[in-house]
């Protein structure tokens, strides 16, 4: 009998994975981003502290995103992450791709940030 798993539970697999090798610190926090198929998150996280230090996402009033789940989307939540990241003294962070591809909307946060401010 063969058992399928699914797209998030192999996804979940990948990021355990990943986040065995990555922690963030104080001096250089990880940037996480969550993708949902309606809106995308992303968090700056001390893991040694276990404190989110900045967040953002595409249901943050202040963007006024009408379609939230796109890439143009992504890259509003990348900039304001980053902005905030700044504002709070944080240039160097770890990025975290939870899992998922370095395409679409999770590069386009990346690229938005690193643009933005962030070194990764």
């Amino acid at each position: 009998m063969i058992t399928k798993t699914s797209k998030n539970a192999t996804r979940l697999k990948r990021h355990a994975r990943v986040r065995a090798k990555l922690s963030g610190t104080a001096e250089r926090p990880r940037l996480n981003v969550f993708r949902s198929n309606k809106n995308i998150y992303a968090q700056v996280i001390d893991d040694v502290n276990g404190v989110t230090l900045v967040s953002a996402s595409t249901l943050d009033k202040e963007l006024k995103i009408e379609n939230s789940s796109d890439a143009a989307a992504a890259t509003k939540v990348g900039e304001l992450v980053a902005k905030r990241a700044v504002e709070k003294g944080i240039s160097n962070v770890v990025f975290d791709r939870g899992g998922y591809l370095y395409h679409g909307r999770v590069k386009a946060l990346a690229e938005a940030a690193r643009e933005a401010g962030l070194k990764f």
